[in-house]
């Protein structure tokens, strides 16, 4: 078995086809075929079902998926491990992490990065929520996840560590008056009209069980995109709860922002699996925990 054939077998999963995949790949599609045949003839299993210009996976091929990508991740590492002698932290490092952690602590940890170790490149992934963070984690779709969970996330061979509590705002539109001039309480959410996320996030269910004991809270707009919430907001659709790390975007597009009172939080964390990991990958949890203890 190649690394090469793992490659394209990989590719083929994630682009859908053998088409998809080769052009992905510049490579001519008679080759990919010819590798993965060779692949499904070394292992005495057929990998894919041909549907029309399809790829599905047979049942032998849904069991390999998983842990061909966690291959390539550790051929990685020992590639990037004997690249560092004599030059530090160098290569990729794939973060998948939900909308508020890539805004923080992500965007930060980047910036920091780009100053102690210039050769570390962050690609990011987004996802829903934080099952699909360790979810992406743990198929070795990304090497660290960052998110945002009331429990611990778990899963077959990953480490979770806690960062900090993240905080949730009430962001209003401009000339929205409710509460005092920093904090509201549920109370103060009556009769209020929300711009929310679909379900699943942590901010629709934070919004779920606030309309379950405050009297008049309806939706005026349900998004499958995040990014357009704050702008909604502006534009006086609607209301949102929005995690910290949107606060001074927020106050400085003109919106009012307004703290809890009692506080509304979800614990933070990162995620990476347990194994070899690239020195990019250590570097960044290195920088995201250094930050964390800050």
């Amino acid at each position: 078995m190649e690394r090469r054939q793992l490659e394209y077998f990989v590719a083929i999963v994630e682009h859908g086809s053998f088409t998809h995949a080769a052009r992905a790949l510049r490579v001519a599609q008679p080759s990919l075929s010819r590798a993965i045949g060779k692949l499904e003839r070394e292992l005495g299993v057929a990998l894919f079902h041909r549907v029309g210009r399809n790829a599905v996976l047979s049942n032998a091929g849904e069991l390999m998926v998983e842990r061909a990508r966690l291959v390539l991740r550790d051929l990685d590492a020992l590639r990037a491990a004997a690249r560092t002698v004599g030059e530090g932290a160098v290569g990729r490092v794939d973060v998948a992490a939900t909308s508020s952690s890539a805004l923080e602590p992500v965007i930060s940890i980047v910036a920091e990065l780009r100053e102690r170790h210039p050769g570390v490149l962050v690609s990011t992934s987004s996802a829903l929520s934080a099952a699909e963070v360790a979810a992406m984690v743990v198929q070795g779709r990304c090497e660290v996840g960052v998110c945002g969970s009331a429990e611990r996330p778990v899963g077959p061979g990953l480490l979770a560590h806690h960062l900090r509590d993240e905080e949730f705002l009430l962001v209003a539109p401009p000339g929205t008056r409710r509460g005092d001039d920093a904090t509201v309480s549920r109370d103060d959410l009556r009769d209020m009209r929300f711009v929310v996320t679909k379900p699943a996030t942590a901010t629709r269910a934070l919004y779920d069980r606030f309309a379950s004991s405050v009297p008049g809270l309806s939706i005026a707009a349900e998004v499958g995109d995040r990014s357009v919430v704050l702008p909604m907001v502006l534009r006086g659709i609607g209301a949102s709860l929005m995690p910290d790390g949107w606060g001074e975007l927020a106050r400085r597009a003109g919106a009012e922002v307004h703290r809890f009172s009692p506080a509304e939080s979800l614990p933070q964390w990162l995620l990476h699996r347990t194994g070899p990991i690239t020195p990019a990958t250590q570097a960044f949890l290195d920088t995201t925990l250094a930050s964390a203890e800050d």
